[in-house]
């Protein structure tokens, strides 16, 4: 029989989730007001949309994932909930200090610390869930936790696009301090995040595995010299210290990547790319090839069931580009309707922002029931979502970036990112059914590696970068259904090998060493 505590979760739990929600709200709210506030700042800053594709996604982005990684490990080795609450303290004065930029590189510093920090919240987020939340209810918990992406960027267009018009309105020419509606925007959305990581720090650390029957793991002895140990394997050049560290065949194989990366970004940079994004991408790319090769020889069992298990990473790159399209539709929609539709910030923040946080929601919570529904008959049932979420929105996304009109543009983006919401919390519960308890920090930061580099340091700016060399938004962002093939062949495989993976999980961690 099953027992209660396998199939419900406790009142507190329903609390917990709550407060993470509202976390992830902030986190986007912060990570997306900079969409309705992108025209105001390429006029003061004097930058292109490849520019602002950068600014969005790839500045932020490259450094979320870059960060996560280590930051997932301290997640499974520290208090997870201290670890928020630094995090979410850290992100908001960075979002605040972006109000004070004067320069696109001042901004894409200000982006940088803003990834940095937020990369501590949904490792940390993940693995609290799936210790308060039993497994059958997995993929329901984190649909409503990942809601907060969707609520958090539909807020953060309202807010943006209320306060800048208001502030350009009230000080046509600058109001205290010099400040105009695009920094007071940053400023205003930036300081309330401080005021919840205090909140944050009351939640109690629940007990890893306890929700899962699993003997409680041995607290690690050093959390934060492993988190330093593992910022050597991952942040550019102390990789190469740390490559050298494991021995000549290590730090020959580390070398090659990097001879490599450097290769492909020159060739780039040969065809006219330019430099900023292509170093942060190499650097991304190079940053998490050292720190796959590292975990190998430092924890054999958690690089099996993550990077040496194919099952995983066609979850992450189905999801990924899925995510490569979600973003670049977030961020550019309101510059689109303001630019090519005449729309008002204000009535474009409120538009999209509120269709935007709806139909997201709608989306990731029917998603995350209908997986975990058919979870129960099927145990690769959870990526049927996912194939959806990449194929439903295609239609949608094609005739909302080539009309004329706001309504159609509005009704369009509803489906689209209603569609697309589907397969989020699917994929999340699949990473994290596929690793053992004390690996779901690191599960989680590698599956947002795949929303990151993929998806959101790619999307928004190739974008924007056809829109430069076409004068077209609406061509920059057409361009990018091209990836679809490839996200249905990566579901595909995805559902056809899941299943044994996850019954062979503890099999193949044992065979790699795990004491279990």
């Amino acid at each position: 029989m099953t027992s209660e505590s396998e199939t419900r979760a406790s009142g507190y739990a329903w609390y917990v989730l709550g407060i993470l929600f509202l976390v992830y709200i902030l986190n986007f709210i912060d990570r997306q007001v900079i969409s309705i506030l992108a025209e105001d700042i390429k006029r003061d800053l004097g930058l292109k949309d490849e520019d602002l594709g950068f600014l969005y996604g790839t500045a932020f982005g490259v450094f979320y994932s870059l960060f996560g990684i280590p930051l997932g490990r301290l997640a499974d080795s520290w208090n997870r909930v201290r670890l928020m609450t630094v995090g979410l303290g850290l992100w908001s004065t960075m979002t605040a200090l972006s109000g004070l930029s004067s320069t696109g590189a001042h901004l894409a510093a200000a982006r940088i610390g803003v990834g940095v920090g937020e990369a501590t919240a949904s490792p940390s987020a993940y693995s609290l869930i799936s210790d308060y939340f039993p497994k059958k209810l997995r993929a329901t918990a984190l649909s409503i936790y990942s809601a907060g992406l969707y609520v958090g960027g539909g807020c953060s267009l309202f807010i943006g696009g209320l306060i800048v018009q208001s502030w350009n309105r009230a000080y046509p020419q600058g109001g205290p301090f010099g400040l105009v509606g695009w920094q007071a925007a940053f400023l205003s959305v930036g300081i309330p995040g401080l005021i919840l990581a205090l909140v944050v720090a009351t939640l109690r650390e629940p007990i890893r595995g306890a929700v899962e029957g699993l003997p409680e793991p041995e607290k690690h002895p050093a959390p934060f010299r492993a988190f330093l140990d593992e910022l050597m394997t991952i942040l550019p050049p102390f990789t190469i210290i740390g490559a050298a560290r494991l021995g000549t065949r290590a730090l020959l194989v580390n070398l090659a990547g990097l001879a490599v990366t450097v290769a492909l970004v020159a060739l780039l940079l040969a065809l006219g790319e330019p430099l900023p994004q292509w170093l942060a991408i190499g650097i991304g790319v190079y940053a998490v090839f050292s720190w796959a090769c590292a975990l190998r020889h430092r924890d054999l069992p958690t690089f099996r069931l993550i990077v040496g298990t194919p099952a995983f990473l066609c979850t992450v790159v189905a999801y990924g580009l899925n995510a490569f399209l979600s973003y670049a539709a977030g961020f550019w929609a309101a510059p689109y309707a303001m630019r090519d539709l005449g729309v008002s910030a204000a009535e474009a923040g409120l538009i999209l922002g509120g269709q935007g946080a709806v139909s997201g929601f709608l989306g990731v919570t029917v998603g995350g029931l209908i997986a975990d529904r058919l979870r129960r008959r099927n145990p690769a049932g959870r990526l049927i979502l996912v194939l959806l979420g990449a194929t439903l929105p295609v239609p949608f996304m094609a005739a909302a970036f080539t009309t004329s009109t706001p309504i159609v543009l509005y009704v369009c983006l509803f489906g689209a990112q209603f569609f697309a919401s589907w397969g989020l919390g699917g994929a999340a519960a699949t990473t994290q059914d596929l690793v053992l308890p004390r690996m779901r920090g690191t599960a989680t930061a590698t599956f947002f590696i795949g929303t990151t580099l993929l998806g959101l340091a790619l999307g928004p700016y190739l974008a924007g970068r056809v829109s430069t060399l076409t004068g077209s938004l609406s061509t920059g962002m057409l361009s990018l259904l091209l990836t679809v093939p490839i996200t249905v062949a990566a579901g595909i495989a995805a559902y056809r090998l899941v299943p044994a993976a996850e019954r062979t999980r503890e099999e193949r961690a044992r065979a790699a060493g795990e004491a279990i």
